[in-house]
């Protein structure tokens, strides 16, 4: 039988042994699960994922490869990746690359061998924590004194956000979109671009000033990792545009426009992230299966205290999934439209901002 090689320590003390892809380096993350069945190459390059080590509940990755035009970024920062069996052998006539060659060549770890579901237990159980990737020979007492004397950073969005404006054009564009980027996914400008949208993305610190004279028809809010709370610069820039254009957030977008107008924030235990999470929509009844990826949520009886009114609710937790103050045209949701879950219950969400728009 193959020797372990690499482990992960969690700050509590459990141990989990395994094998070595990706980049071989030690990393210090907040460790969490994800349960979508497919998508891993989706997954790696997400924003949101910053200073994350996440835990694949589906036991077989790797086994498509990496392909060029599936991305949802650049520059990848998922902080790690574990995996049950890992495949290094890909049956895809698309794929270019190894999943193990494309995190090698962004400087990130990963391990494969681990019993995912005894740690996706524990992360249930406990909750999410920090956890340390290194080698076999590294003993718990050491790994255990990195984790206490390391913490996680906070500028997870100044970290993915552009450092400067680019656009996406499409033919024929009928609106002018400015998209305030915190991690945004491409696949969101490809779903706005897809609708007759012009999009301008301007990194998260732009003032209200600098997207007025930019003269858009709507501005969106995107995802991206971290806490909501944290990217005081937009949750500013809400408070100042609202009620003068049509705002559409997503996720950490969401979290932002509910602060601005007054509602709390609060961290899940541990988070939503799968395509697989149920949520109502309180106006009409109908059930969607939806594509999730946060930390954070909305505080309902906060909420109720403000001029927003809650949209969606999720079906296993009760958690808000989706905000609207109509006076404002402002509306948001917590989960991903674009990540085609169900795979086409949420795509009417860029159908109403455009609807917005026309108006």
């Amino acid at each position: 039988m193959k020797e372990f090689n690499k482990k992960i320590v969690l700050e509590d003390g459990e141990e989990y042994y395994g094998y070595s892809f990706g980049a071989d380096k030690e990393a210090i993350c907040e460790i969490v699960f994800n349960t979508s069945m497919v998508g891993y190459q989706e997954i790696v390059s997400d924003p949101s994922y910053t200073y994350q080590m996440v835990v694949m509940t589906y036991p077989l990755i790797g086994n498509y490869g990496i392909t060029d035009d599936d991305y949802e970024t650049k520059q990848p920062t998922i902080g790690g990746m574990v995996v049950r069996e890992y495949n290094d052998l890909p049956s895809n006539f698309r794929y270019t690359k190894t999943l193990s060659e494309y995190l090698e060549e962004n400087d990130i770890p990963a391990i494969a061998g681990i019993d995912t579901r005894k740690l996706t237990r524990s992360i249930r159980e406990k909750g999410s924590r920090k956890v340390i990737i290194t080698d076999i020979q590294t003993s718990k007492q050491e790994a255990l004194k990195k984790l206490q004397q390391t913490d996680i950073p906070r500028d997870a969005v100044a970290k993915v956000s552009c450092k400067k404006k680019w656009y996406s054009r499409t033919a024929n564009a009928k609106y002018n979109v400015v998209a305030v980027d915190c991690g945004i996914k491409l696949n969101i400008v490809r779903s706005l671009n897809a609708r007759g949208c012009n999009v301008t993305v301007v990194p998260y610190h732009t003032t209200a000033e600098e997207i007025i004279n930019l003269k858009p028809d709507g501005i969106f809010l995107s995802n991206g990792p971290g806490d909501p709370e944290d990217v005081t610069e937009v949750i500013q820039l809400v408070k100042e545009l609202k009620g003068k254009y049509p705002i559409f957030g997503i996720c950490l977008g969401h979290q932002m426009i509910s602060l601005a107008y007054g509602a709390k924030t609060y961290k899940l235990k541990f988070g939503h992230r799968g395509g697989n999470h149920p949520v109502i929509n309180l106006e009409n009844g109908k059930i969607e299966i939806t594509s999730q990826n946060h930390s954070y949520a909305v505080d309902d009886e906060s909420l109720k205290k403000t001029d927003l009114t809650a949209t969606h609710k999720n079906i296993l937790d009760d958690t808000i999934e989706g905000v609207e103050c109509k006076k404002d045209k402002v509306f948001s949701v917590q989960y991903h439209p674009e990540s085609a879950p169900g795979p086409q219950d949420s795509g009417y969400l860029f159908d109403k901002f455009i609807t917005l728009l026309n108006k």
